[in-house]
C-alpha cells in the first residue's frame, strides 16, 4: 500500500464552497467548508482508481509523493481597459501600451 499525499485548496464562492487538488487539477464543491474537502477526498480516491487501471500512477507518483510542497496568496490589481487594440501578430487583446 502506498501513501500518497496531496493539496486541498478551498475556496468560498457566493452559492457555497469550491476545492481543488493541483497536483492532480481534481476538483470539487460542497455546501460547506468540510463537505467540499470531504466530496474532494471522494473524488481524488476515484481519479486514483481510474489511475491505476490505466497504469498512470507512475506518471503522478512524484507528485503525490514529494515532500516538500509550497504554496503561495498572490494579488494583482486588474483594471479593465475596455479598449480593444491590435496585436502585431493580428490577435485582438485588451491592453495599454504594449502594442505600440
Amino acid at each position: 500500500m502506498q501513501v500518497f499525499g496531496y493539496t486541498a485548496v478551498v475556496w468560498r464562492e457566493s452559492e457555497g464552497y469550491v476545492s481543488k487538488c493541483p497536483e492532480l487539477g481534481v476538483a470539487s464543491c460542497g455546501d460547506s467548508f468540510d463537505e467540499a474537502v470531504s466530496n474532494l477526498r471522494e473524488a481524488v480516491e476515484l481519479y486514483l482508481q481510474n489511475a491505476k487501471e490505466l497504469n498512470l500512477i507512475p506518471e503522478i507518483e512524484e507528485s503525490l509523493t514529494v515532500k516538500e510542497k509550497f504554496t503561495a496568496h498572490l494579488e494583482t490589481i486588474f483594471q479593465s481597459l475596455g479598449v480593444v487594440f491590435p496585436a502585431a501578430c493580428g490577435v485582438k487583446c485588451v491592453c495599454e501600451q504594449i502594442h505600440t
